[in-house]
This record gives structure tokens, C-alpha cells and sequence, in this order.
């Protein structure tokens, strides 16, 4: 997995650079400081991932990741700050990024790289509890055009809401087999492989 890290602060790169190579199976490939280079590098390599911080002077990484994902839809942007604010977060789900994790939590780093490398999004469990207070709103989805059925959609929602298989069957008056093979459905409707992805999805296709 060859892999650009982007960060204004060169000792995080180089302490970055340790953890991430000391996994036999991740190389890194370059390092730049801001988002101008960010763009560059990543048009130079084409890593399989972009690890990038957020704030950054000059250009930001949201502002550089909207550039590469506007010139390539399929690059993966995985971005590590110290930061956990609601607009960056509201951002990154919505340009397409593949993940969002918080630096102080330096041990999932490499677990998050390998789960967006095999095609996963990855967003912190404190985040993912976000989402629908944050880009929630009383109307509903509209995902017919995905071949979703009206009681799927009811699934969905409650999923993107948060709430349990047993939680589900309860609100929707179905059992909690039901429930579990709807989703399986679901997931392989729309090529997702977990709960986290139909979320995303689901606020993303609002």
C-alpha cells in the first residue's frame, strides 16, 4: 500500500512515517506540508491512499481534497486531525473522503489505512454518532432510484439514526430475523459491507 502523508507539522510526517512503516505492508511514498503540495503529490504518485491533515496554511486539506476529488473521484482521502468540528466533519462526508479519524488516536491509524485500502469508510465511532444531528433533518431520502423499496428505506433510516437490530424490529413492528436479512438485502443492493457505509450513504443521498 503505497502511501502520501500531508501534514503542516513535520515532526507529526516523520512520527507518522515511523508508525505507518514499521507495517511491513505500508510504504510512504512522500510527505508534503500543505495543501498546494498535497495536490501535487498526489498528481506525481497517485498513492493507493492520501493521509492528510486538515488545518493546514496556505491551503486547507478539505479544500485541497475537494481539488484531486473533483479531478479523481476514485482517490482516496483519508483525513487524521486533531480536530473533531462538526463543519470539517460535515464536509468531509459530503465531498467524498474515505475517512476521518482523530490523531489522538494513533492506534487506528493503521487498522483505518488497511479498512479504506480494501474499500471501507472509515469514520470514528465519535463521529459516526454525529452524522444525523448534524446533516439530519425531517425529510426523508429518496432511494428508489437504487431499487430501494419504502420499508428498506424505513431500515435504513433507523440504522443511519443509530439504533440496533432489535431497536428496528421494535419501532417497525417486524422480528429481528427480518430485519438482519433486510439489511443483507440492503447492503448488497447498493454495495456496501456494513452498517457504517449505509449511513454514510444514506446522508450522502440525501
Amino acid at each position: 500500500m503505497r502511501v502520501v502523508i500531508v501534514d503542516d507539522d513535520k515532526l507529526v510526517c516523520i512520527a507518522l512515517k515511523t508508525i505507518l512503516e514499521a507495517d511491513k505492508e505500508i510504504s510512504v511514498v512522500d510527505m508534503g506540508y500543505d495543501g498546494n503540495e498535497a495536490i501535487e503529490l498526489y498528481k506525481k504518485h497517485r498513492p493507493d491512499i492520501l493521509l492528510m491533515d486538515i488545518r493546514m496554511p496556505a491551503m486547507s486539506g478539505l479544500e485541497a481534497g475537494e481539488i484531486i476529488l473533483k479531478e479523481d473521484k476514485n482517490a482516496r482521502i483519508l483525513f487524521l486531525t486533531t480536530f473533531s468540528d462538526n463543519e470539517y466533519i460535515v464536509k468531509a462526508l459530503k465531498m467524498g473522503a474515505k475517512g476521518y479519524i482523530i490523531k489522538q488516536n494513533f492506534e487506528s491509524i493503521v487498522p483505518s489505512l488497511k479498512a479504506v485500502y480494501i474499500g471501507h469508510s472509515v469514520f470514528g465511532e465519535d463521529i459516526v454518532t454525529k452524522i444525523p444531528s448534524l446533516i439530519g433533518s425531517s425529510k426523508k431520502a429518496d432511494l428508489s432510484r437504487f431499487g430501494i423499496t419504502s420499508r428498506e428505506l424505513s431500515i435504513i433510516t433507523l440504522v443511519a439514526e443509530g439504533l440496533s437490530n432489535k431497536e428496528i424490529a421494535s419501532k417497525l413492528y417486524l422480528s429481528e430475523g427480518t430485519v438482519r436479512n433486510s439489511l443483507s438485502t440492503i447492503l448488497q443492493k447498493l454495495m456496501l459491507r456494513d452498517r457504517t457505509q449505509l449511513a454514510i450513504f444514506y446522508y450522502k443521498n440525501r
